[in-house]
């Protein structure tokens, strides 16, 4: 059962998020291919959050 547990942690998933949105370290070496996924997963993380929010908004207003 713990390891069914441990599965369900949502709390690197967050992590990741904010992790995404600050400026990378200095210290860490980057690649054109590094900084181009995070910018992707920056585009499709606000995509996915202004998509939830027009459909709450419809939801709503029905």
């Amino acid at each position: 059962m713990n390891k069914f547990v441990d599965y369900l942690k949502i709390g690197p998933v967050f992590a990741y998020f904010l992790r995404v949105f600050r400026k990378p370290d200095p210290n860490n070496p980057t690649s054109v291919n590094l900084r181009m996924m995070h910018g992707i997963n920056r585009i499709s993380i606000l995509m996915f959050l202004m998509a939830i929010i027009v459909y709450t908004v419809r939801h709503c207003v029905r």
